[in-house]
């Protein structure tokens, strides 16, 4: 009998400063510097809070914490709105080629995602066909907002980028939802980490709120979603969406109840919630069938070893098994064969790949 691996399902990784190509720097859009103490951009800057944000940095601290491997996200700072056209392709193309080294130098350790901007939705495609067939890339990270070619702010389940949703679902690929950039579209000042803390879980909410109404969980069934942050406020603010839905039916004419969504088995949230009584309603709501493992690493609001924070990877499965919200066995169902499930569907013979890549 084979033992339980234990897959983060969102996990982050820098290039090494050399990596990144002096264009990057030049036009302000997005670099580390040398000393790798800051990632920065033009009229921003955010410390590195970890070594493991580094490749051989990342591996070590894997093995440390037995992590048999990682699916690695895009970096936030590279979803490219707000760039001019060329800016933004190349910015996106070196980042899906970065992501696509790691996990081809890599196999046995990290899958990884590769990123489209929707306001330029032919690019979008054409970049999607690029990943699937020349870099074997089966993970589709899409921001859960995004600013369209005029300038205005969209959620992402916009019917407006059905061709996306169309090719991700041909290609039965994964897709990660992740929220970023609510400081460009929400008038607040950005203060006290408010956009991190409070609004990204607003947008993560909101976009589950336009998945849900346009059913395109059902549309395109081929195609699973992953929402980063355990969709956190969409799991509170449930009854109000139905309430709202039966309370109002003039507002949602053509659209879909959002309880038909609940459950859904398309439809994945991480575990990083950060406590157990949000962990306990995420799976009170969808299930455990629908929940992975994402520590979120190296982030500082992700689960890393930490004594400030008394945290550690995995610190909250451990929580929820003391307080007898789940057992053992969802425990590693959520470590494993749900982020399968969610990479790969009911294709078993990747799946059954991949294991083999990382028993080897």
């Amino acid at each position: 009998m084979k033992r339980k691996l234990r897959i983060n399902g969102h996990s982050h990784l820098l290039p090494y400063p050399e990596q990144i190509p002096q264009f990057m720097k030049d036009k302000g859009i997005f670099w580390v510097d040398k000393d790798k103490k800051f990632m920065l951009q033009k009229n921003w800057k955010r410390p590195v809070t970890d070594s493991s944000f580094f490749l051989n940095e990342k591996l070590e601290w894997m093995d440390h914490f037995e992590i048999d491997h990682a699916v690695v996200l895009n970096l936030s700072q590279l979803y490219g709105n707000g760039l001019r056209l060329e800016e933004m392709k190349q910015a996106l193309r070196f980042q899906n080629d970065f992501n696509a080294r790691i996990q081809e130098d890599h196999p046995s350790k990290f899958t990884c995602g590769f990123v489209v901007h929707p306001g330029f939705v032919r690019g979008a495609c054409w970049e999607i066909e690029r990943c699937v067939e020349q870099l074997g890339m089966n993970l589709l990270c899409l921001p859960t907002h995004y600013m369209d070619t005029i300038g205005t702010w969209r959620c992402i389940f916009d019917e407006e980028n059905e061709p996306i949703f169309e090719l991700a679902d041909k290609y039965n690929l994964a897709v990660e939802v992740h929220p970023y950039d609510g400081e460009k579209f929400i008038k607040l000042e950005n203060t006290s980490w408010r956009f991190h803390l409070i609004w990204m879980l607003a947008q993560c909410a909101d976009a589950y709120h336009f998945l849900t109404l346009n059913g395109y969980y059902e549309k395109y069934p081929n195609m699973r979603i992953c929402f980063a942050h355990g969709g956190q406020l969409a799991q509170m603010n449930l009854g109000r969406r139905i309430q709202g839905f039966d309370g109002r039916p003039d507002l949602f004419e053509d659209k879909i109840h959002p309880r038909k969504a609940v459950g859904h088995k398309n439809i994945f949230f991480d575990t990083l919630v950060h406590d157990t009584g949000s962990l306990e309603l995420l799976i009170k709501n969808q299930g455990t069938d629908q929940i992975l493992i994402g520590l979120d690493d190296p982030y500082p609001l992700g689960e890393m070893e930490s004594d400030k924070q008394s945290s550690y990877p995995g610190k909250i499965l451990d929580l929820a098994i003391n307080r007898e919200i789940i057992s053992d066995q969802q425990k590693d169902q959520m470590w494993e064969d749900n982020v399968l499930q969610w990479l790969f569907g009911n294709d078993n013979k990747k799946k059954e790949e991949l294991v083999n890549k990382i028993l080897s």
